[in-house]
């Protein structure tokens, strides 16, 4: 088999080598940016949700994957669905164990009317509320009529929970909803170690390395900085230093500071750094 030198196979390498089969993408829509968002400010501001996606099965890891010769000029693609019980029981005892420090919602997306994989994912989701979360709201939603509804009505979500497939898609809706994709952290999380109580983990920013802007210093570094928060918060416990630097993101964007990706008509845009350079100095007035 060839060598996939595509940036994105590497990464589904070690998520699944890594094992780190939850990805937490929040959206926070900060109150200075309401504007930037595609929607109304009144549809987005205070928006608050967090995606909890499957990050190691379905599609994308499914075998078969490949495309077929059929002859006479004709091929066909193949990728293939699968979900078993236990994968979609310890990502949604994340969803919910989440759900518990925040709203005590969530929202569990599948295509249940049309996939076998999503008639056993709601399946599993329920029976697993039932056991051991029942304290905490469980609705279920087709993945499509979701996506619907953060358009339409996008706070009415605590914490979202859904397989691979859906979870990049609807991430990336949740994204705009913000006002940039450069906004978004992530996380994404191993199971606990019985014997360390430590866990594998991965952070990121969604967007992704965007080379087509390397070097330009024009990237909005928020992402990064947040997913540096959400290190500190998951793998260190500095939950006190994270609600820090989330606060110190929050009143640069307060005070104008802002990237060409979320500056909007007539406002000037900064740096990279210069935006770096403003976080850092906030987070250090707030910790002196």
């Amino acid at each position: 088999m060839p060598y996939d030198r595509r940036p994105e196979a590497g990464l589904f390498r070690l998520r699944r080598d890594l094992d780190l089969f939850a990805n937490l993408r929040p959206a926070i829509c900060y109150p200075a940016l309401a504007d930037a968002s595609s929607l109304r400010r009144e549809v987005v501001e205070g928006l608050d949700i967090l995606l909890v996606r499957e990050l190691t099965g379905g599609i994308y890891f499914g075998e078969p994957k490949e495309i077929v010769d059929l002859g006479d000029g004709q091929k066909r693609g193949v990728d293939t669905q699968i979900y078993d019980t236990r994968e979609i029981e310890r990502v949604g005892r994340v969803a919910f164990e989440l759900a518990r420090t925040r709203n005590n919602r969530v929202t569990s997306a599948d295509k249940h009317n049309v996939m076998k994989s999503g008639v056993l994912w709601r399946a599993v989701m329920t029976a697993l509320h039932q056991r051991e979360h029942a304290d905490v709201r469980l609705d279920h939603q087709l993945a499509d009529s979701l996506g619907m509804q953060l358009v339409r009505a996008p706070r009415q979500f605590d914490v979202i929970v859904t397989d691979n497939l859906f979870g990049d898609i609807l991430s990336d809706v949740c994204a705009m909803l913000t006002g940039s994709l450069g906004m978004l952290p992530s996380a994404s999380l191993g199971a606990v170690d019985a014997a360390t109580g430590r866990r594998k983990a991965l952070y990121e920013p969604v967007h992704g390395s965007a080379p087509d802007i390397a070097g330009k210093g024009i990237a909005n570094p928020i992402a990064m900085i947040g997913s540096f928060a959400m290190c500190l918060r998951y793998s260190f416990g500095l939950g006190d230093v994270a609600d820090t630097i989330e606060a110190a993101i929050a009143a640069v964007l307060a005070a104008g500071v802002r990237t060409a990706d979320i500056r909007g008509d007539g406002e000037a845009a900064v740096s990279t750094a210069q935006m770096g350079a403003a976080i850092r100095a906030e987070v250090g007035k707030r910790l002196n």
